[in-house]
């Protein structure tokens, strides 16, 4: 097939008018809708380099540059050839930031002007304030439309510089960022290791890297990328081709290590980041336990917590001298149980009404059921057996005989979290590679076409659901023996929300995407009412939430770690357009057959 030749612009200017003005109206209310949010004033209390920059200036920095990169971007259609890259995606960038300042000074004009605080509550001086760096509209107004310009430019010569510049400038920058923005992650971790003297180096007093560390941890970054350019990609690109036995031999050297780092590292973390570690192992128990129901199953459970909360409760009834009718107090071991009996019989009874419904029609019912659950136990109908709205008290910890877990002591809670995930992620591999794991798979595809090859669709999904409920049983008892307390408003809706969140965004199907997810959201923004690393965020959570949803749905919804069985799912049309393009449609075929074929017999993960 002979290439085709898009029109070619004559000159830099002549641009796309209306595609600039599109993304310069669209950098200027991203802008606009952040700044009157109050991320920017929240957030600029915390400094990331002392005196030059704050939190709140990033979050508004951010924008230009990648609105700039998105709008320089050049669409190739198939069968066009592409131009190269240059002065007229430059210009693209430098119009669009203009573009978005002069919205931003807009803004700056009416705070200045009008008193809108009643309908918006962030409309302040403080807004003004911040937005004029405390120098007048004037000042205020060239500064951002010449910042923004400029930033939107340096994100469409993204576009143009070399790889390796690209690459390096990236690097440099988010590394710099994380180490500022987790300075209390890497204060924590050099007082383990008895490295205080670095971090006192790099950080000031209050708060921030200082200007000298920066430039100098920079440049360390920036040399060190270039000498490892393109070995990171290469090395994975080797484990992905890798198969058969030499395929399990380095997941086994792989798998080892992170057991090893699992193991080490909390020995040497003080207790906030335990605490955090301990929050993330409960989160990712859960989200082991959707990832069988919707990832593998296709089976969109809202009402996922309904399990999480029968966890809890059959624990605390069990263990807790305070149980308000039968007090038992059971050893933590014998009421596990109890719990996996209940969890079972919890998992069909609702799984049983809603085996035959599908898609939002099964999402709804779920979501109903939850909250059904979530609201007996707050009843008082069900308040002398279960404590009502006061909930239960004095749950004991996990005694072990030479230890005791409790919530006092993050580090024990972290370790026994971490088996009750090992023992999840075993269960999750083994099935994932078994008849009903394939079975759960085929569902997920294609209902109809799996049950005309005789597959009973009503056992497997009843599995799916029976499997879900008890690993989330398990989190819910872990957390009742780790708080000491279970109460009905621990158990909202919003954690089925948030646990789906973390299995979409890590990777639908994929264990090491869902452990990748927890680790992301949970760890980094925490969970709905955890704090994570970030806690400067803790008032725009659900925002960055939603807008990661939005985001991932659009641009990448196989997940950040997809399976590879996955990915052929959601992008066979690309697949399939591409073979025909290229004519060796055949080949690619044989090559889908054979990669199906390890993926059947366990090979499958990414």
């Amino acid at each position: 097939m002979s290439a085709l030749v898009a029109p070619m612009p004559s000159s830099a200017i002549d641009q796309d008018w209306g595609k600039v003005l599109r993304w310069g109206l669209i950098c200027g209310g991203t802008l606009i809708a952040i700044c009157l949010v109050g991320m920017p004033v929240e957030l600029d209390r915390r400094e990331l380099i002392e005196r030059y920059l704050s939190l709140g200036y990033v979050s508004v920095l951010l924008i230009p540059i990648l609105i700039g990169r998105i709008a320089a971007t050049q669409v190739v259609l198939e069968g066009f050839e592409s131009r190269k890259q240059g002065l007229y995606d430059l210009v693209t960038g430098l119009m669009v930031g203009l573009l978005g300042g002069g919205c931003l000074s807009l803004l700056m004009l009416a705070l200045d002007s009008w008193n809108l605080r009643d309908p918006l509550v962030n409309w302040s001086p403080k807004l003004f304030r911040f937005l004029t760096y405390e120098n007048g509209m004037g000042f205020g107004a060239g500064a951002w439309i010449v910042t923004c310009g400029a930033l939107s430019l340096a994100g469409a010569a993204l576009h143009v510089v070399p790889a390796i510049v690209r690459r390096s400038t990236g690097t440099v920058v988010l590394s710099l960022l994380a180490l500022s923005i987790l300075e209390g992650a890497v204060d924590d971790l050099s007082e383990g290791f008895g490295l205080d003297w670095l971090t006192d180096l790099m950080y000031a007093k209050k708060g921030g890297l200082t200007l000298t560390s920066t430039i100098v941890v920079g440049a360390v970054i920036a040399v060190v990328s270039v000498l490892t350019s393109g070995r990171v990609k290469a090395a994975t690109n080797r484990y992905r081709d890798m198969q058969g036995a030499e395929r399990q031999k380095a997941s086994m050297i792989l798998f080892a290590v992170v057991a090893v780092l699992c193991i080490v590292l909390p020995m040497f973390l003080g207790k906030i980041m335990n605490e955090l570690l301990a929050n993330v192992g409960l989160f990712l128990l859960l989200a082991l336990g959707l990832n069988i129901v919707v990832g593998l199953a296709g089976l969109l459970d809202l009402g996922y917590v309904a399990f999480f909360a029968v966890g809890g409760y059959t624990t605390a009834v069990l263990t807790s001298p305070n149980s308000p009718f039968f007090a038992p107090e059971l050893h933590f071991g014998f009421a596990l149980i109890f719990v996996v009996i209940f969890a079972t019989i919890v998992g069909l009874l609702i799984g049983a009404p809603v085996i035959r419904m599908r898609g939002d029609y099964l999402a709804i019912v779920t979501l109903g059921f939850g909250e059904i659950i979530r609201l007996l136990f707050m009843s008082d109908w069900l308040g002398p057996y279960f404590g009502g709205a006061q909930g239960i008290t004095n749950v004991p910890g996990v005694d072990l005989g030479f230890a005791t877990v409790k919530g006092t002591d993050p580090r024990s809670v972290f370790y026994l979290v971490l088996f009750f995930c090992v023992i999840a992620i075993y269960v999750s591999w083994r099935l994932q590679a078994s008849r009903l794991g394939r079975a759960w798979m085929a569902i997920r595809e294609d209902e109809q076409v799996a049950e005309a090859m005789g597959i009973n669709t009503v056992s497997a999904k009843l599995m799916a659901f029976v499997v879900g409920a008890v690993l989330a049983a398990f989190s819910g008892a872990v957390l009742a023996a780790k708080v000491g307390s279970v109460f009905p408003t621990s158990f909202m809706i919003l954690i089925s929300i948030i646990i789906l969140v973390v299995v979409i965004v890590g990777g639908m199907g994929n264990i090491a995407g869902v452990m990748v997810g927890s680790f992301v959201l949970i760890g980094v923004l925490g969970g709905p009412k955890q704090p994570g690393l970030l806690q400067e965020f803790q008032n725009f959570k659900l925002l960055i939430y939603g807008m990661l949803l939005v985001f991932m749905m659009l641009k990448r919804p196989e997940g950040l770690v997809p399976s590879a069985r996955r990915s052929r799912e959601l992008h066979q049309e690309e697949f399939l357009q591409d073979a025909w393009l290229k004519g060796d449609k055949s080949d690619d075929d044989a090559d889908d057959e054979d990669a199906v074929n390890v993926g059947d017999g366990g090979g499958e993960e990414e």
